[in-house]
């Protein structure tokens, strides 16, 4: 694994909170084996080496959701036709269809996902761009991928924080995407997901940690009222920033309704932390030295490439 990927200090265990119940699980069964058979079937009538019509995938990926006992409710501005960045946050793999759900877009999947079983070919035939995020090198072909994409008027969608969180807290939006909106002169369009239950946030559709796909997908069929809101917010006009440092942050606050910072889940900055201490402090040598300083410097170098401003 690269060492720039980004992470999430989310974890199935400390985050999320299922509130299924024993006496739905006739139900919940009914709901998964629904999902899967609407699965399959997409994966089935995918035409082989042509993309997928956007009215197709839209109405397949509302009928995913819906087939997971799941209220849809979008709220917001109208997205425009043309080229398009859209970017929200990321919680589950709940979020790509509900982006699918305000316009049909080519996503912008990690390369791992194209060898999938089923979802790699539904990937693919939907005309995802993908990234290889342990080359480095590669990141300036993707972004110009990207932007090929946006100058010939198509859509594509992002998930700036490369991570999923739980829905309590959230990443820093990576900005190399956005140099892609740069370099095309088209407009961002920010989109907030949330997830609630009985009007409060939800972290049972998180997708986080070491959480398996089957578990993630089962904890959403057995819960109970759960409402996924889409708040499209207002379109970032291209021009109105100079680079994509800011045009990040403005991207960022369109989605959270707040300038960002690096949130923390509550959960995992309770944990305490153990410290050892030593009985005595021993001097430190001249080569110790040397290798701190060889050290310092590396990490400040991969720090400061390309790739860490994914």
């Amino acid at each position: 694994m690269s060492v720039w990927l980004p992470s999430a200090p989310c974890t199935p265990r400390s985050c999320i909170e299922s509130k299924g119940s024993v006496t739905a699980v006739p139900r919940a069964v009914l709901r998964f084996v629904t999902v899967l058979v609407v699965v399959a079937a997409g994966a089935a009538l995918t035409p082989v080496g042509k993309r997928i019509p956007a009215v197709a995938v839209r109405w397949w990926c509302r009928t995913i959701v819906r087939s997971a006992g799941i209220r849809l409710r979008i709220t917001g501005t109208t997205t425009p036709t043309g080229g398009l960045l859209l970017v929200a946050n990321h919680i589950s793999w709940l979020d790509i269809p509900l982006l699918a759900a305000v316009r049909p877009a080519r996503m912008l999947a990690k390369a791992e996902i194209r060898h999938w079983p089923v979802a790699g070919t539904l990937t693919a035939g939907s005309g995802a761009l993908f990234i290889d995020r342990d080359r480095l090198r590669a990141l300036p072909e993707t972004v110009a991928s990207i932007a090929g994409a946006l100058r010939a008027g198509g859509a594509v969608a992002v998930f700036p924080e490369g991570s999923t969180w739980c829905g309590r807290a959230q990443g820093h939006f990576r900005r190399a995407v956005f140099q892609a909106a740069l370099d095309a002169g088209v407009p961002v369009q920010p989109v907030g997901l949330h997830y609630l239950t009985d009007g409060a946030a939800s972290t049972a559709p998180a997708f986080v940690g070491s959480d398996s796909l089957l578990t993630s997908v089962w904890r959403v069929v057995s819960t109970r009222g759960l409402v996924a809101e889409v708040e499209v917010g207002p379109t970032i006009a291209p021009g109105s920033h100079p680079d994509r440092r800011s045009l990040a942050h403005a991207a960022q606050t369109g989605v959270t309704g707040r300038p960002p910072h690096q949130d923390h889940c509550t959960s995992v900055a309770r944990t305490p932390v153990k410290i050892r201490r030593t009985a005595r402090r021993r001097p430190v040598s001249v080569a110790s030295m040397r290798i701190i300083r060889h050290t310092g410097t590396a990490t400040a170098r991969a720090t400061s490439s390309p790739a860490a401003d994914a």
